[in-house]
């Protein structure tokens, strides 16, 4: 009887040793957040202006999304492959990155990827003037509306909505367009994005003739790059403030900016930008 009853009650611990234990994760994800950090740190550096050491961290979450076989992770790379080639001024390559892109989210069936693809597709026929500013504007519309989920790349679709009411002349449409994209990016502290935003905003302010509201969005614009320490960011921003300030007929506060632009450049090994600055030097 005595060992009947041991026999019972190591079974009945042996059951509630099993049915306490932890509940295995359906899924595991380490080597995913993995490929997912180099991908953020990628896009990060990418919009520091450091394109070719963008190119090997994408590598590099490219090779841990074909070890794990997960399509949303090599579509998402291909996006931003393309984004750092076409910043590269390799147009044509950029295309076929994202080609491949909108062939892999199609056959994946994810149609809210598939629109962010033709986004990033739209914008390259607009920089190459492929295609008319009005379609691409109707057309990013359209694909914004059939987004829910992919905010951020519903963010760039107002950008790039905002670049085609810019060509089209549509300043105010254009800023409002943007605006749009700098609250997302604010919100959630997306700080090189937003400083970009401004300093598009300010080029719309500066192309229709409103000077001193461009400089007043490109220095929101330097508050974010400074908060990012994006010195690219920095760099650009100061050489944008030196354009204004020379449109303006500010020939000293112009030439103040140029040299603060070329001082950041050079503080990071950019010399090629900084002799385009000292090119625009007044005489």
């Amino acid at each position: 009887m005595k060992s009947i009853c041991l026999l019972t009650l190591a079974t009945l611990w042996g059951f509630l040793s099993c049915s306490t234990a932890p509940k295995r994760p359906a899924e595991t994800f380490s080597t995913r957040n993995m490929a997912e950090n180099y991908l953020e740190l990628a896009n990060k550096t990418a919009d520091q202006g450091k394109h070719e050491e963008a190119l090997r961290m994408l590598e590099e979450a490219r090779r841990i999304g074909v070890s794990v076989d997960d399509p949303r992770l090599l579509i998402r790379e291909r996006i931003a492959r393309g984004n750092v080639l076409a910043a590269l001024g390799r147009s044509g390559e950029a295309a076929e990155v994202w080609d491949s892109a909108l062939a892999e989210a199609s056959a994946a069936g994810d149609q809210e990827l598939a629109a962010s693809v033709r986004i990033y597709i739209a914008r390259n026929r607009l920089s190459s003037g492929a295609s008319g500013a009005e379609a691409v504007r109707d057309q990013v519309k359209q694909d914004i509306a059939s987004m829910k989920t992919e905010k951020l790349a519903i963010a760039f679709g107002w950008v790039v909505i905002g670049l085609a009411e810019r060509e089209l002349g549509r300043w105010t449409e254009g800023e409002a367009a943007l605006t749009q994209a700098l609250k997302y990016h604010e919100k959630n502290n997306y700080l090189e994005k937003a400083a970009e935003d401004w300093y598009l905003i300010a080029s719309i302010r500066s192309v229709s003739g409103q000077y001193d509201r461009a400089l007043e969005a490109l220095r929101n614009a330097l508050a974010f790059d400074r908060r990012a320490e994006n010195s690219y960011g920095l760099g650009m921003d100061w050489r944008a403030i030196g354009d204004v300030q020379t449109k303006a007929g500010n020939r000293q506060e112009a030439l103040a900016a140029y040299r603060r632009a070329i001082a950041v450049f050079r503080s990071i090994d950019l010399e090629p930008e900084a002799a385009a600055v000292e090119a625009r030097l007044p005489e």
